[in-house]
């Protein structure tokens, strides 16, 4: 186990009940400092609750969790000035411009006078929002807003900051430019929590945890967790697409078959020990003349193996 001082966050057996729905269950982690470490899983399962608890907005039903070398029980107005937290929707004023909502958050955090100024200045310069700063909030682009809720985020220059699918609105160039500005802050020392259903922003994290209906089935590095998978992945490249995956996904020892334009990846545990092999077997009387190869596990393919039951 790593010390307090090695350690941004720790949660030891993390639950949340609201009525009968068990919102997360048992949830162990542990996040080292100065790093991107992110929450995958699909809506509703569990990453919003746990950042709302791991910051003091929400009570655990049981289990403990440790913020910065603080218990966050007790803990939540002494931990407020260290942490920064970007909610998925939008959450500034759209009747302020863009120097006013950064003005009133800095005199949420006690920045006022020349410091805050100066403060403001540096970050609409590293945000790119220097043209809009008289611009109303709420008639910027998409791009724009998340900028300037990211700048808001940051400015009290938090140790820890916490993001909730914080791209989820936004194009495909904005969540690239988004991401180089999250490295920026990880470079500096700051440690950065961030939920996703995104594959190619996991990717991007120094470590990860897979998160289906309130639990943690799995975690680590992305590169650790495509050696882990334990499944073989075998791509399957032929003119009879519907009907190949039929036949694969009728296979009792298939655990999934995706198709991705014209080609099939299949998943086979790893006890399979020749699997092009099997593969072959059943798509041969179909369609012989099909290309068959083993292929390397991505995210998406260790995501499917951890929280989808197999294809029967």
């Amino acid at each position: 186990m790593s010390s307090p001082e090695q350690t941004a966050i720790r949660a030891t057996g993390l639950s949340k009940q609201f009525g009968q729905l068990r919102a997360v269950s048992d949830l162990s982690l542990e996040v080292p400092r100065a790093s991107i470490y992110g929450f995958l899983g699909p809506n509703g399962s569990g990453k919003s609750t746990t950042i709302r608890m791991l910051c003091g907005l929400l009570e655990p039903t049981s289990g403990e969790a440790h913020v910065l070398g603080l218990p966050v029980a007790g803990n939540a107005s002494r931990l407020k000035a260290r942490i920064g937290y970007m909610t998925q929707k939008f959450s500034l004023y759209g009747d302020l411009s863009v120097r006013e909502n950064l003005s009133f958050i800095a005199s949420i955090y006690g920045l006022a006078g020349r410091r805050a100024r100066e403060r403001i200045n540096e970050l609409q310069r590293r945000y790119d929002l220097v043209e809009q700063q008289t611009q109303l909030a709420g008639t910027m682009s998409g791009g724009q807003r998340q900028r300037l809720a990211l700048a808001a985020a940051v400015l009290h220059q938090p140790e820890l900051l916490l993001l909730d699918e914080p791209t989820s609105a936004v194009d495909p160039r904005s969540r690239r430019d988004f991401w180089a500005c999250l490295f920026e802050l990880a470079q500096a020392g700051t440690t950065i929590l961030v939920s996703t259903h995104y594959m190619d922003e996991a990717e991007r994290c120094h470590y990860l945890a897979i998160l289906d209906r309130g639990v943690k089935v799995a975690d680590g590095d992305p590169e650790e967790l495509k050696r882990e998978t334990g499944m073989h992945v075998v791509e399957v490249l032929g003119g009879l697409v519907g009907e190949l995956q039929e036949t694969l996904s009728d296979a009792s020892d298939v655990f999934s078959v995706t198709q991705l334009g014209i080609s099939l990846r299949v998943l086979l545990p790893t006890r399979c020990g020749e699997p092009e092999a099997r593969v072959r077997a059943l798509i041969d009387p179909v369609d012989r003349g099909a290309r068959v190869r083993l292929v390397d596990p991505s995210l998406e393919d260790v995501f499917v193996s951890a929280t989808r039951s197999p294809s029967r």
